[in-house]
Formats: structure tokens, C-alpha cells, sequence
């Protein structure tokens, strides 16, 4: 059988996963490549380090140029993480003539107009299915299998760390910080998760997503985000006796040729599909003109999951697939976006409202009359009785809202907190019903 020689660059967690199932599974991947994806070099920075796979002799160096300087390896996949030296490498490994797959999601969404211009001006392909929800084939989806339709809704939950954390909140009452350390324990989190739970995770992935899905060219800092390092298991508590649960959620929804972008966490209706998403798992819900409303649901992280998708893109990339499909849609081109994005004070939603308040007469007509000045209509109220007789001890007041402007809610909010019988600090979250 016909041999295609393949390396990879950078051996953690994924390319660890990625040479096991080159290596053990080499039958599976030429039945579907029609040829033997031969891994021939895997270069790292410290050979010496131990790993959990052992690799043939003559495959491990630290050493680059094995790679760069031999014209058999046709293909690469780069799974470093971060910026630099990732960038560099890639930019080296296509002007030596290699198609990449990678898995860095955070490099696509820094500098994918630089890497995917360079790869066309050199006649070569970056495949990355790997870089958003882990094993759930969403870039292919979107891509390809959903090419006939025009696509007008993206909802997801992008990050597995994050709906782990908050599922653990939601079904044990534990506090963020005790839960974040569990995360950290089992191997969902990092030694330093911030990326994970302030929403910038997230927010990478959506720009990759928006951009595929509707051509906008816009940098993951410009998105609206908001994430669950504020999360109180107090709303977690309210949320579900309201018949909700609480997701961190990422939107990119298409409303007369605008697009409105954000991330934050969610309250979405107990039994819709984003809801029951548990644990690590990662999901997205696409709406297309065509074919309605379509659901990916599956591990969005971890070794094997995210080996899985690398694998396949080496498979594609070998076969020629990704090649014809790189050309075609020129992601990240210099064409401009014909999509215009919508303000973020001008997008709406249903609102979930938290207040602590002193418990004495006037204070729900204050908020309300507030509210109705800012166009801001009540759905509900639910306030528990205190154990105490009135006076100026705080309690909690959750208002849930008709649909409203995200800047009616902001300017809303802030007279709100200057009320004096008002703590400061009153809790906003967004509401999900479809």
C-alpha cells in the first residue's frame, strides 16, 4: 500500500493521542486514507522528559529541521499550544512545503488571516477541526455538510471546563473556588484556568466559528464575554427553582444582515438540549435556513476525543480533501465580510434579575418603576418571606424580565445600584427559551 510519511510537532496530552492512533491503529486510518500515514518524526523541546507512549526507535528528536529539511514528509500536525514559537513554526513548516493540521485554537483566532494567506500563496492547506469542541465534527459540519443552507443561528457551549464546573456547583452546591480546585485535580483545568473561565476560551472559538458560518471577520477580544468566575451558586439555586439551569453560552445569531456576537453565562429552560449538557461535554446547536435546527453534542477536550478529530483531518489532508475544500472556501481571506456586526447595546434578550434589598415598603416599586423607565417589562417576581420583621437587613429579589435591549438592561441596572435601600453589585444574566 501506498505510504504517506506524516509528522508531528509538540507531544503532550493530544499528540500523545494523535501517535497512538497513528501507530496502533494503523490499519483504521489506511482503510479510510487508502494509503499508510507512516509517522516518521515527532519533535518536542525536551526528549529526556518522560511519556506515557513509547514511540519507535529513530521517531523522537528536538530537533526541527528533521522535519523542515525532509521533502518525503508531506504533512505536519502542529500541536503546540499558545502564540509563539507556534506561529513561527507553522509559518517554517509551510514555506518548507507541509499542509498542517492543528488543534490550536487560540492561534487561528490571533493570527489565522496571516497563516491561511501565507498557506494559499504557497499552495498548501491548515486543516482544524480540531481547534473548537474537541471530538464534535462542527468545523466539517458547518463547512461542508451544511454548505446549502444559509445559517442564521449558532448556539454552543464551548468550553467542557467551564460546564464541568458549573455542573458540579449545580448538582452539589459546592462554592466556585472549592470546584475549580476539583477541576483542577481530575485534569479538566489548568494550573491557571483563567482563560477557561472568563469566557476568552469560549470567545476564540466563536470568532472561528462566526467566521466560517457567516464570513465575519471580527477578533475574539471584540466579542462581548462575560464568564462563571463570578458565578454564585445562589442564582445557580434560584435559576433552578425558575425551572432553569445556568450554561455559559456562546451566540452568533444573523438578524437583517448583522450579527450579534457574545458569551456569557445563561440561564436556558430546563429540557432544552443545551441544558441537559453535562459535566465536560461540549455541545452546539447551528440553525439553517434549509435543513432547521441541527445538534452536535460530544467530549469537547481531552486526549483521545481531540486525537480523534486530528486524525481525521490528517486522513482528509492526505486523501486530498482538505485541499479542495481550503481552496474553496478561503477562510480568512482578504474579501471583505459580508456580514456587519450588531452592537451589543442593541442586541435583546429576556433578562434574569438578582437584587439584594433592605426589606421595607417601596423598595419593588423603586426597581419597578426603574425598570418601566427603561422600557424593561416584569415577567415575574419571586421574593422569599424573611425570617425577620422588616427593617433594613438584605434580602434576595429576583425579577425575571420580557424581552429587552442589552443596554436598557445596563443603564437599567446601574440607576438601580445607586438606590439606597439597593447593595450594589445586582446580578444580570441573560435568559435562553429556544
Amino acid at each position: 500500500m501506498e505510504k504517506t510519511k506524516v509528522a508531528v510537532v509538540g507531544m503532550g496530552v493530544v499528540g500523545s493521542g494523535v501517535a497512538r492512533l497513528l501507530l496502533d491503529q494503523g490499519d483504521r486510518t489506511a482503510r479510510h486514507a487508502g494509503r499508510t500515514l507512516w509517522l516518521e518524526r515527532v519533535v518536542v523541546r525536551d526528549v529526556e522528559r518522560a511519556r506515557e507512549l513509547e514511540l519507535p526507535a529513530g521517531v523522537l528528536s528536538d530537533d526541527l529541521s528533521l522535519i523542515i529539511d525532509d521533502p518525503e514528509i508531506k504533512l505536519v500536525a502542529q500541536l503546540i499550544g499558545g502564540l509563539e514559537p507556534a506561529r513561527t513554526i507553522m509559518l517554517q513548516l509551510l514555506e518548507s512545503g507541509k499542509d498542517i493540521v492543528t488543534a490550536n485554537k487560540a492561534l487561528l483566532a490571533e493570527h489565522g488571516g496571516e497563516l491561511f494567506d501565507r498557506a494559499r500563496e504557497l499552495g498548501r492547506s491548515i486543516a482544524f477541526e480540531a481547534a473548537v469542541a474537541g471530538g464534535i465534527p462542527i468545523i466539517t459540519s458547518i463547512g461542508q455538510c451544511l454548505s446549502a443552507n444559509q445559517i442564521n443561528l449558532l448556539q454552543g457551549i464551548l468550553n467542557g471546563t467551564s460546564n464541568f464546573i458549573v455542573t458540579e456547583m449545580e448538582e452539589h452546591g459546592a462554592d466556585y473556588a472549592a470546584t475549580v480546585a476539583q477541576a483542577q485535580k481530575l485534569g479538566y483545568a489548568e494550573a491557571d484556568p483563567t482563560m477557561d473561565v472568563d469566557g476568552s476560551d469560549v470567545a476564540q472559538k466563536l470568532a472561528i466559528l462566526a467566521h466560517l458560518a457567516f464570513g465575519a471577520r471580527v477578533h475574539w477580544q471584540d466579542i462581548p464575554r462575560q464568564g462563571i468566575d463570578r458565578l454564585s451558586p445562589t442564582d445557580i439555586q434560584y435559576a433552578s427553582q425558575l425551572g432553569y439551569r445556568i450554561k455559559l453560552i456562546a451566540v452568533a445569531e444573523r438578524t437583517d444582515q448583522r450579527l450579534e456576537l457574545h458569551v456569557s453565562p445563561t440561564l436556558v429552560r430546563m429540557g432544552r438540549p443545551l441544558a441537559e449538557v453535562r459535566g465536560a461535554y461540549n455541545a452546539v446547536s447551528v440553525v439553517g435556513d434549509a435543513v432547521g435546527r441541527t445538534f452536535f453534542h460530544g467530549l469537547g477536550a481531552g486526549q483521545m476525543p481531540t486525537a480523534s478529530a486530528v486524525v481525521a483531518d490528517m486522513i482528509d489532508t492526505a486523501v486530498g480533501r482538505t485541499q479542495i475544500t481550503f481552496r474553496t472556501l478561503e477562510l480568512w481571506s482578504r474579501r471583505e465580510s459580508g456580514v456587519g456586526l450588531l452592537q451589543h447595546r442593541e442586541s435583546s434578550s429576556r433578562f434574569y434579575l438578582r437584587f439584594s434589598v433592605n426589606d421595607h415598603p417601596g423598595v419593588l416599586a423603586q426597581i419597578a418603576g426603574i425598570l418601566g423607565e427603561n422600557a424593561i417589562s416584569i415577567a415575574s417576581v419571586m421574593q422569599h418571606e424573611s425570617s425577620e420583621n422588616g427593617g433594613d437587613h438584605q434580602i434576595p429579589l429576583i425579577i425575571m424580565t420580557h424581552s429587552a435591549s442589552e443596554g436598557a438592561a445596563q443603564d437599567a441596572l446601574a440607576e438601580i445600584d445607586q438606590l439606597d435601600s439597593v447593595q450594589a453589585g445586582s446580578i444580570r444574566m441573560r435568559v435562553l427559551d429556544r
